[in-house]
């Protein structure tokens, strides 16, 4: 690994001889400096230390320890003292730089437990051939997260199969800041495929489309390099899904047909993913609302939230005239019902569907419209939503395969 001449923070064991911290911190040439010592070597640090330093840091202290040699005496002192201390100079996760090299060890095991979640670098000095006595000082640094950071994708990734996308960012955007330079840009696209899949959860399509262009490019990149096995499995998902929002974001129309088709796999997620019932059954309606909306505009121009009362059929004018009519804005407003049935009576074959499955359909709806996100008090049922999403589907014709489905991340 190369070697950083330079630390934010760095974080030095001391329980012997003080060359080696000596030779580290002038090395280091870090902004801040802390000493984990016994009590008993104070002096150390004033004697034989800080005259030799050649670049003083901004801000340094310590923390001392009763026994050097008892873990829980040890571990006490350094939870006590050293993340209030961290807080207060301001280091953030990945800043940190911890030195073992003369650590107990007692102290080395409170010191990685303590500074784990700030600490993404160690050192140690040791000697290339110790019987020597001129033997070469070997400089070893490592970073721990390198390791850690599989198990703590894994555990992100289950948070993204959850729903849970702007966790999974968080935790993706945690691992990067700690892990080495090369595996940075790896976290980095898994965060940013995570923020998109959040965006498209709350219907921002160009903003969602954008990250996952950039996910996208990032993540096949490292798929080639020899990324996480299972990578390039999800990434056939994430570009059909790319490739969905983009017709959605390039099409003109003010009615787009891959809404409905997203509305419909959005109530989907929210009833089996999230056992949310009373969501997906809202949404659902909203998707059969927006097919009848998209053959209304395509075959007829006709714009439900804003019609030409001549546009309609005959018998449906004089309803449109007495009770569609929006009082806040002055426009003709089409409900559910009234919009399946103006493209009945046009003749178009999801309209005519609809009114031959109105006996069942009313049925569902009214059931949906009691539950607490509708117009009553019911709890939702599962098999209300289910179905009312067969349902869906069959006056539709759409294929459940074609509705657009979120990856299912294995890292």
């Amino acid at each position: 690994m190369p070697v950083d001449t330079h630390a934010k923070a760095l974080f030095i064991t001391l329980s012997g001889d003080s060359a080696a911290a000596l030779s580290c911190i002038n090395r280091l040439t870090p902004e801040f400096l802390c000493f984990f010592l016994p009590d008993t070597q104070k002096e150390t640090i004033e004697t034989q230390l800080q005259p030799f330093i050649t670049k003083m840091p901004q801000r340094w202290d310590w923390v001392l320890t009763a026994d050097p040699h008892n873990f829980s005496t040890s571990h006490q002192a350094l939870a006590t003292h050293l993340p209030d201390l961290l807080m207060t100079w301001g280091i953030h996760r990945g800043e940190l730089v911890v030195d073992f090299t003369n650590a107990t060890p007692a102290m080395a095991a409170a010191a990685a437990l303590v500074t784990r979640p700030f600490c993404s670098r160690t050192i140690l000095l040791k000697e290339a051939n110790p019987s020597s006595p001129e033997t070469e000082t070997l400089w070893d640094e490592s970073n721990p997260w390198n390791e850690e950071a599989v198990q703590s994708r894994r555990e992100a990734a289950t948070i993204f199969n959850q729903g849970a996308f702007p966790t999974a960012a968080k935790q993706f955007r945690l691992i990067e800041s700690m892990v080495s330079g090369g595996q940075k840009p790896l976290y980095h696209a898994l965060a940013d495929l995570a923020d998109g899949y959040h965006e498209w959860e709350c219907f921002h399509y160009k903003e969602a489309w954008d990250k996952l262009k950039t996910a996208l490019k990032a993540l096949e990149l490292a798929s080639i390099w020899g990324g996480p096995s299972g990578l390039s499995h999800m990434l056939g998902t994430v570009k059909s899904n790319s490739g969905f929002l983009e017709r959605i974001v390039l099409d003109p129309q003010d009615v787009k047909a891959s809404v409905a088709d997203d509305l419909l796999a959005h109530a989907k997620r929210h009833a089996e993913r999230d056992h949310n019932y009373g969501v997906g059954v809202a949404v659902i309606i909203r998707a059969l609302e927006a097919y009848g909306q998209h053959q209304l505009w395509k075959q007829f121009t006709v714009k439900t939230w804003d019609v030409t009362v001549e546009q309609l059929p005959q018998s449906l004018q004089e309803t449109c005239r007495t009770s569609f009519l929006d009082d806040v804005d002055g426009k003709y407003k089409l409900p559910l019902q009234a919009q399946f049935q103006a493209l009945a009576e046009l003749g178009h074959p999801l309209g005519q569907s609809f009114t031959a499955e109105w006996p069942k359909m009313k049925t569902l709806l009214d059931a949906a419209y009691h539950n607490v996100l509708g117009h009553g008090f019911q709890p939702p049922k599962a098999e209300r939503f289910h179905q009312l999403y067969q349902l869906i589907l069959k006056l539709t014709n759409v294929k459940e395969s074609a509705l657009p489905q979120f990856p299912i991340m294995k890292l």
